[in-house]
């Protein structure tokens, strides 16, 4: 019966197997190509499967914020660390940690994470070819920034509250902080307007005519 090869013996034999991984996905929209997920997938499962290797992924650390395009359009940016146990046939293992980053305006920022996570992983810890892999300093992304915050539901409906409770507008309040919409109130002046409203007596209640059909249109 052969004997079961180690960690590190069965990581070597893989890297025996393991050719290139070009760039064979497209971005349409911002028109590059890229090594896909499924690339590295397809380049390392024959390799896994015949030296009974396998990998468990863990997310250690995750970080998400909002953030703006220059066109202020919103998207979730996650920052992940990502455990990747590496284990052998007889046992032993290995691991690494690796970051992970993405961006998407819906609610794949976090797969995209993994996804960057996973294939960077493999690529170093395997030495994978990778024909031309880019040197980071080679460009410089666009800056970006942090999304404005946006005032939580909890205390606009307080606002909206006192301002029902007062009759006061809306429309003074925006203008007096200088926001088109009452989301974007910042949360310090949100205090000082509230601070404002409870100083304010209620509105006057509506007359009641003394008697109940008083007023009524078929009278």
């Amino acid at each position: 019966m052969a004997e079961k090869k180690n960690i590190f013996e069965t990581i070597n034999a893989v890297m025996e197997e393991i050719g290139a991984v070009g760039k064979n996905s497209r971005n349409e929209k911002q028109k590059y190509m890229y090594r896909g997920v499924d690339d590295v997938m397809n380049a390392l499962n024959p390799a896994f499967t015949k030296h009974k290797l396998f990998m468990v992924p863990e997310v250690v650390s995750q970080k998400r914020e909002e953030r703006q395009t220059a066109n202020e359009k919103n998207l979730i940016h996650s920052v992940l660390s990502v455990k990747y146990t590496f284990y052998a046939e007889d046992g032993s293992s290995i691991y690494t940690i690796v970051p992970g980053e993405g961006m998407d305006s819906g609610d794949k920022a976090s797969n995209k994470a993994m996804s960057a996570a996973f294939k960077y992983a493999c690529f170093q810890t395997f030495c994978i070819p990778t024909e031309e892999m880019p040197d980071p300093d080679a460009e410089t992304p666009p800056p970006s920034k942090p999304a404005k915050p946006t005032l939580e539901a909890k205390y606009v409906n307080t606002l909206f509250a006192e301002l029902q409770r007062t009759g006061i507008g809306l429309k003074g309040i925006l203008q007096t902080y200088k926001v088109a919409d009452v989301h974007d109130l910042a949360f310090e002046d949100w205090k000082k307007a509230m601070e404002i409203l409870k100083g304010k007596p209620d509105k006057p209640a509506p007359e009641v005519p003394d008697k109940a059909d008083e007023g009524l249109p078929w009278n």
